[in-house]
């Protein structure tokens, strides 16, 4: 595409269509609605399928149906969407139903205010199941971001067979910007392995030396069994104690196990600074532009840039705080992932400032918040 104006929504849907999907459903709403727009715009035209749901339930309802016929599958909600979407991310996580959803954040709780922005959804994208299993939560900075972090969500998708969130916001969301597609080499598409022609297929044994099943289609020459119940290895539902400790085990191992190949992150590093700023999302920009300001003024700073949330990539927090006397965490809301980083770095002095009252904190304001 060269050089091209476009609004993070926009971006994640280009990204989309990139990553092979080719069925989109989703209900519109507030900052999300362009995804769905764009997506009208482009994906029919590219063999793909787009539907309007009736609501929230069953767009993602008809994402996972898509899915498990074997479509590479995406809707895109807010805030109020996602808490509809509960019931069928559970089911999408127990039944390993590759899917992504991309969150547009805006200003909680509730339906709280449709045109401002915030990053409350963040501890909500993460415990918002039923069974507390962990998720992939990806967080873009920029228009850049939305489009390699939408490819990097459908890899992730497809090869852990789980459900994966962009937790975008208003501001990246609708806000213009200059991407030099040229620039950059998009990552490389991997998809879902499917089972072995002619061989036995339990839908949820692990394939050998991996913790994920082969995927085979609904409708496919070999019977391929769902539900949302406690399953065994063969999709039957089971009260055996043995065999859904051994599936919850391994749900739990398939995505907290491979964290460290898909810890996506910016770190700047300075030269004898003593404090490290971590933060995600759109507040990334004020605290990039405070961090350089500072250095010019003779107090250098390092900023270390989280791209995924969850699940938390511990070693990296810990690897890179660990010649660092004082840590800051800037969040777009009243100290959501704060408290993971105090947990992961329980020796350090680990500050915070947030805010969520629909305005963007400034350069100005974290420069005095380092300063004390």
């Amino acid at each position: 595409m060269g050089l091209t104006l476009m609004d993070g929504n926009e971006a994640v849907a280009w990204g989309a269509l990139d990553a092979g999907c080719r069925f989109f459903a989703g209900y519109p709403i507030t900052p999300a609605t362009t995804i769905f727009e764009t997506m009208i715009r482009i994906l029919p035209p590219s063999g793909g399928i787009v539907l309007q749901g009736e609501d929230e339930i069953a767009s993602l309802g008809y994402c996972l149906g898509a899915s498990m016929a074997g479509f590479k599958s995406l809707t895109a909600t807010s805030g109020p969407g996602i808490s509809l979407y509960s019931e069928h991310i559970s089911f999408a996580i127990g039944s390993e139903i590759p899917v992504v959803i991309a969150d547009v954040q805006r200003l909680g709780p509730s339906t709280g205010y449709a045109t401002m922005g915030a990053d409350g959804d963040i501890q909500f994208l993460r415990w918002g199941n039923s069974g507390g299993l962990p998720v992939i939560v990806l967080s873009p900075v920029d228009v850049r971001d939305c489009y390699i972090l939408t490819i990097h969500a459908f890899n992730l998708a497809e090869t852990l067979r789980c459900p994966v969130f962009i937790a975008s916001s208003k501001e990246i969301g609708m806000t213009r910007e200059s991407v030099d597609f040229e620039a950059f080499e998009p990552p490389a598409l991997v998809e879902r392995v499917y089972n072995p022609k002619g061989s036995e297929y339990a839908p949820f044994r692990a394939a050998p030396g991996t913790h994920v099943p082969y995927f085979a289609p609904i409708g496919d020459d070999v019977i391929s069994r769902q539900t949302s119940s406690m399953h065994g290895e063969n999709g039957y539902i089971t009260a055996d104690a043995v065999q859904i400790a051994a599936q919850v085990e391994r749900l739990k191992q398939k995505l907290e196990a491979e964290i460290d190949t898909f810890t996506f992150h910016e770190a700047h590093m300075r030269a004898g600074a003593d404090t490290l700023v971590i933060t995600y999302g759109i507040t990334t920009r004020a605290a990039r532009q405070a961090c350089r300001e500072l250095d010019e003024l003779g107090t250098p700073v390092s900023h270390l840039v989280l791209k995924t949330l969850w699940p938390v990539p511990e070693k990296l927090i810990q690897e890179t705080a660990v010649a660092f006397r004082r840590v800051v965490v800037i969040e777009a809301n009243l100290g959501q992932y704060v408290h993971e980083v105090q947990r992961v770095l329980r020796d350090k002095r680990v500050e915070f400032y947030g805010k969520m009252d629909g305005h963007l904190i400034s350069p100005d304001r974290i420069k005095e918040v380092i300063h004390g």
